[in-house]
C-alpha cells in the first residue's frame, strides 16, 4: 500500500519533528528517510525546514524511478518519480545549496548493480550507494513479481514455509556475499585506474555523457553545480522559482 499521506506527519516540519522523536526513542541511533524525488520544490521545503528547526535527518535515500524490486504497484513502477541521476543530483545540489550538505548524508538506490553503477552515482553527489534488485537475483530472485502474493517460486519472498525451503540460506548467503564483494572490488578498481585512492578525490568531471551523435561533455560541463549556501545568499535564475515557492510548512509543487 502506498498510501497519499503519512499517519504522523503532514508537513517538512512535522517530519523533521518525527525524525527527532525516532532518533530519541531509538537512544541516538541514525534516522533517516528515503524518497523518490517527484518534485524539486518538494526537497527545497524540506531543505528550508531543517534550517528553520535546526533538526536533520542522518541520511537521505535518494530513489530512482528506474529502481524498486517489483513489489510496488505497476503504474507507480512506471509512472511516478524521476529516475535516479535527477532525483540524486537535486537533492545532492539543494543541500549544498541550502547550506546543510555537510549535516546530511545522501545515499543512491536504483538498480545499482556494478562497480561502475557505484563510481557514477558518487560522482554525482551520493555519499554511499544501496543495491536491493542486483542483491535479490544474486540470492536466486527471478524476477517473477509475484511478492505481494506469497507465491514466490523461489522462495525468496514468500511465509509459506513450504515455498520457502527452495532458498538454501547457507548457500545464497555465500553467493550474496561473493557478489557484494566483488562489485565493490570493481568500483576500487575503476577508481584507481582514474587515478584517485579516496571517493571523495572524485568530481564531475570524470564522469561524461555522450550528448550527440558526435560529442560528448563532462557532468561539469552539462549540469550545473550550486556552491555551499548559494540558495540563501543569491539564488541562481534556475532556481530561484522553485526556492521561493518552496514552503518548510507545506508539501506542495
Amino acid at each position: 500500500m502506498s498510501p497519499a499521506a503519512h499517519p504522523e506527519f503532514a508537513t517538512p516540519t512535522e517530519l523533521l519533528d518525527f525524525v527527532a522523536r525516532l532518533r530519541e526513542l531509538a537512544r541516538g541511533k541514525p534516522v533517516g528517510l528515503k524518497l523518490c524525488v517527484g518534485s524539486r520544490v518538494e526537497v527545497l521545503a524540506l531543505c528550508k525546514a531543517i534550517n528553520l528547526t535546526c533538526i536533520s535527518p542522518d541520511f537521505i535515500i535518494v530513489d530512482g524511478a528506474e529502481g524498486g524490486t517489483a513489489a510496488a504497484p505497476p503504474e507507480y513502477e512506471d509512472n511516478v518519480g524521476l529516475p535516479l541521476t535527477d532525483g540524486l543530483m537535486i537533492v545532492h545540489n539543494a543541500l549544498v545549496g541550502a547550506g546543510i550538505r555537510e549535516r546530511v548524508r545522501v545515499g543512491a538506490s536504483g538498480k545499482i548493480a556494478s562497480g561502475s553503477d557505484i563510481v557514477k552515482r558518487l560522482i554525482q553527489g551520493a555519499d554511499f550507494t544501496n543495491s536491493a534488485r542486483a542483491m535479490m537475483m544474486a540470492l536466486g530472485c527471478i524476477q517473477a513479481q509475484r511478492c505481494h502474493t506469497n507465491l514466490c517460486p523461489v522462495g525468496v519472498a514468500t511465509q509459506d514455509t513450504r515455498r520457502a525451503r527452495a532458498l538454501d540460506v547457507d548457500d545464497k548467503a555465500e553467493r550474496v556475499r561473493r557478489y557484494q564483494a566483488a562489485t565493490v572490488n570493481e568500483a576500487m578498481r575503476l577508481m584507481a585506474s582514474m587515478g584517485v585512492s579516496h571517493p571523495d578525490e572524485l568530481t564531475p568531471a570524470m564522469l561524461r555523457k555522450r550528448v550527440s551523435r558526435t560529442s560528448q561533455a563532462s557532468y561539469a560541463e552539462i549540469y550545473e553545480w550550486l556552491s555551499p549556501g548559494q540558495l540563501i545568499d543569491a539564488p541562481p535564475a534556475s532556481w530561484a522559482t522553485d526556492w521561493a515557492n518552496a514552503d518548510p510548512e507545506h508539501f506542495r509543487t
